[in-house]
């Protein structure tokens, strides 16, 4: 393989038609990190949440999947002396993930706690639900 020198090592424009053509348009920046760890009896989901709050953060259980979503806004404004609008800055930014958990899963059986922007989520690995009292006819 042939190395061609270049004067400087980053160029405006790497980068810019690979993201272009990219068709997948998944940003990374509002990826939720995601580490997912077994243990005897279940799984443990310790996701990244860095800059959200407990209240910015939603869990939904429908149809055995499990959806994280969490939206964040902020207002950044400054003033002068005189009150005058020096700079005001607005962030709005939102990320969604879903995981196949199961249809027997129910929200009773999921655990959720919020810690220093981490997210850990405690699901079962099985759960036997008990069967409901059924009548048999008799012929």
């Amino acid at each position: 393989m042939r190395y061609t020198p270049t004067r400087r090592s980053y160029d405006l424009f790497d980068g810019m038609f690979d993201d272009f053509f990219n068709t997948s348009f998944v940003s990374t920046n509002n990826a939720m990190r995601t580490d997912i760890h077994e243990n005897e009896n279940g799984y443990t989901l310790d996701i990244e949440l860095a800059g959200y709050k407990k209240e910015d953060v939603n869990i939904d259980l429908e149809d055995g999947y499990l959806t994280v979503s969490a939206k964040h806004e902020t207002t950044d404004e400054e003033r002068d002396a005189k009150g005058n609008v020096v700079r005001n800055e607005r962030y709005f930014g939102s990320c969604s993930r879903s995981f196949y958990v199961g249809e027997k899963v129910t929200e009773e059986d999921i655990k959720a706690k919020f810690d220093n922007g981490v997210l850990e989520i405690s699901v079962p690995k099985d759960v036997k639900k008990i069967p409901e009292k059924k009548t048999i006819a008799i012929e």
